[in-house]
Formats: structure tokens, C-alpha cells, sequence
């Protein structure tokens, strides 16, 4: 990169933000990348976002400045970060803004590039559940972003497919694959941290839950089904990640805390929950990032969700969606880990979300959009079975 490149200013607030912008940050940064990368953390999630930077290899460019208050809501959050972002827009007119996901980082930093009329370019596009409420606020910012995108970076086949229904012109979508895998090809060789290898002769199921439409009895049912199934499946050890938000973490510790072969970790940083996923043998999981992390390393998925906004998953058989009751979370995670075939079955379908070049396609779509380089070949999506051994 010239020091005259165009820079493209890209916003992270959330660790799966920021897990999935790296890998675009260091293509952007690579050796004749015709653009360079200022990445600006919001600070929604100050420190599980920095760790999941330095576990990729990235530190923020420039950081803001929010008071705890400006995250107590999403009204005071938006508040506080429309005016920072829009600022920083201003100061370094960028030749694009780059933002995320769903959150309400990437909600504000797309406002903030609308008003300036600096180009919006939206990676991991196109995810629809087609219920307001479910994921809530994710899929109402997903939507409005949709509509004010110049360039929409979308991960899969029917995300493209989503953005054509909403009369998204062809030419302003890229079919990448989603950067996720990238990320998490990247760190697939640490090993876990201490303590959080199985205890040998154990099969490790890993259970997270935090999403808003699951508080109250929805999370009670999980964590009870979760109980019982460590008590009825005598070799199974579970291991729970307890999320930062207290309306969850008080529940799981007083659910799970003191189970017999249950452990209750801090929130694991993205190397030790690649690691982790890398070990499992079966994933609970109401988050949008394990669904699409956990099939590179063949590890069957229970969707803790009643829709999801990523049924490719469920479609190619590695992923199935489960929702929250308790009799069939427990059913279904049951039978997969005492019959074989079953587990085979979903173990064996290789990651439907991509293979590991998003980041590359992502930034070959912005210097056709920017430049007027030739867009690049879309990704080849495609039903696969794994082979054995590896990530897939």
C-alpha cells in the first residue's frame, strides 16, 4: 500500500465484530493491497472487543471514549455513538466506511457514513430471520443497513438471494464467504488455555446462551435441560462460558454452579474458544458466530434459537435448530451423543459458510467499488462432506 491509498475506516464495537473485521484489516494491510485499513473500536464492548483484536494479531487504530452510562441502553449507546462516529468521519474522510453485523456499532457507523455521504460497506450482509423479534434489535438493524449499503459483502448464497428479494441491485453484492472462517483459520493450531482441555476419558459439550429472547423461562428450560443431560450421560462433560450480562450470569451460576463435571468459566478469549470448539464434541448455542464457527471442525450444533438468520447450517445437516424447550434440547442432545450414526452424520458436513478467502473477495468487491478494479469471482458455495482430519 502507497502512502496515498485510499483508506477505508472500519468500525468494530462487539467481539464478534471484531473477530470477523480482522481478517479484512490485515488483507487490507497486506504487501500491494491498493487500500489501506484505519480500524476504530467503539467501545460497546471495550474489553472482550480488544481481546478478540489481540488474539488476532490487531490493535484499534483509534479507540472511543464512552462512559459506562453511554452503555446502559441501546437509546444512550446510539446517543453516545453517533455523535463520536459521525466526527470521525468527518475528520478523515475515508473512501468507505466498513461496519459488521447487526449491532448497534455497525447501526451507528452506517447512519454516521449515510450523513456524511461517505460510502457504506456492509460485511455479512444479507442475514434475514424475517422476525423482528427474533434476533432483537439484530435483525431490524440488519434490514435498515440493507437499505442504505452501497456495497453489501454477503457470506452466502441465499443472503445474496435475501438482499435480490429486496431489490438489492446484482452488482452492488459480492458473494465472499463468510470472514469467520478466515478468523478462525487463523488461530486453529493454539491449544486451549489452562483448565480448559476435557478431563481425559470425557467428551466435552460446550453450552453459551445470552441472546435477550431468551431471558426468563426460555434460559431456565436450557440450563435445566443442560443439568439433566450431564446427569444421564455419564461421560460427558459440560463446559459453560458465563456471559458478562448479569441477567444471564446469575442464572447460569445458580443453575449450574456446583453440578457435578459442569464447568463455569469466564467468557473465553477467541483463541481459547476456537481451541475449545476444536475438542468438543457436541455445541449448544443460542450465538450467530458459533453456528458458523463450530462446522470447520466437524462439531455437531443445537441451535438454542426457535429461527435463526443462518440456515445454511441447518440446511447442509451440520446444525439443528432446537429452540429453548427443555424435553427436546435435552432429546436432541441425547441422541447425539449416544448414537453414532446420528453424530456422524452431522459431524461429516463441511462448513457452508465459507473456506477461507472472504477477507481476500472482500477487499478485491471494495477496490472494484472504489478503484474500478475488476470485481472479483464470487465464492463457489457448494454442499461438501469432510474429509478426514483438519478444519473443513
Amino acid at each position: 500500500m502507497s502512502p496515498t491509498s485510499p483508506t477505508v475506516l472500519i468500525v468494530a464495537g462487539t467481539r464478534p465484530e471484531a473477530i470477523k473485521v480482522a481478517p479484512v484489516v490485515h488483507q487490507l494491510r497486506s504487501p500491494g493491497s491498493p487500500l489501506g485499513a484505519h480500524l476504530l473500536a467503539t467501545g460497546q464492548h471495550p474489553d472482550l472487543a480488544a481481546e478478540a483484536l489481540a488474539d488476532l494479531d490487531l490493535v484499534a487504530d483509534t479507540t472511543l471514549a464512552l462512559h459506562p452510562s453511554d452503555r446502559s441502553s441501546q437509546a444512550a449507546l446510539l446517543a453516545a455513538l453517533l455523535p463520536a462516529l459521525s466526527a470521525q468521519i468527518e475528520a478523515r474522510r475515508p473512501a468507505a466506511v466498513l461496519v459488521q453485523g447487526d449491532t448497534a456499532s455497525a447501526f451507528a457507523g452506517g447512519l454516521a457514513a449515510l450523513w456524511a455521504q461517505v460510502p457504506l460497506v456492509h460485511l455479512e450482509a444479507g442475514l434475514r430471520s424475517g422476525d423482528l423479534a427474533h434476533p432483537f434489535p439484530e435483525e431490524a438493524y440488519r434490514r435498515q443497513l440493507g437499505a442504505i449499503a452501497s456495497l453489501h459483502l454477503a457470506p452466502t448464497p441465499r443472503a445474496v438471494a435475501n438482499l435480490r428479494a429486496e431489490a438489492v441491485a446484482a452488482d452492488a453484492i459480492a458473494l465472499t464467504g463468510n470472514t469467520v472462517v478466515d478468523a478462525a483459520r487463523m488461530v486453529a493450531a493454539n491449544q486451549p488455555g489452562p483448565g480448559l482441555a476435557p478431563t481425559p476419558g470425557r467428551r466435552r459439550v460446550l453450552l453459551t446462551t445470552h441472546r435477550r429472547e431468551s431471558w426468563g423461562q426460555p434460559l431456565h428450560d436450557v440450563l435445566d435441560a443442560a443439568a439433566e443431560l450431564v446427569a444421564t450421560v455419564p461421560d460427558v462433560e459440560l463446559l459453560v462460558p458465563v456471559h458478562p450480562n448479569p441477567n444471564v450470569g446469575r442464572e447460569v451460576r445458580n443453575r449450574l454452579g456446583g453440578v457435578e463435571r459442569v464447568v463455569l468459566t469466564e467468557p473465553l478469549s477467541y483463541r481459547d474458544l476456537v481451541a475449545v470448539l476444536a475438542t468438543a464434541t457436541l455445541v449448544l448455542t443460542d450465538s450467530g458466530g458459533i453456528q458458523e464457527e463450530a462446522p470447520s471442525f466437524g462439531v455437531p450444533v443445537l441451535v438454542l434459537r426457535e429461527v435463526t438468520e443462518r440456515p445454511e447450517a441447518v440446511e447442509a445437516g451440520c446444525a439443528r435448530l432446537v429452540g429453548t424447550d427443555r424435553a427436546r434440547v435435552l432429546a436432541e442432545a441425547r441422541t447425539l451423543l449416544t448414537d453414532p450414526v446420528a453424530w456422524q452424520a452431522m459431524a461429516r458436513v463441511a462448513n457452508p459458510f465459507g473456506d477461507g478467502r472472504a477477507a481476500e473477495r472482500s477487499v478485491g468487491a471494495m477496490a472494484a467499488l472504489l478503484l474500478g478494479h475488476p470485481a472479483p469471482e464470487p465464492w463457489a458455495s457448494r454442499p461438501l462432506v469432510r474429509a478426514a482430519g483438519g478444519p473443513g
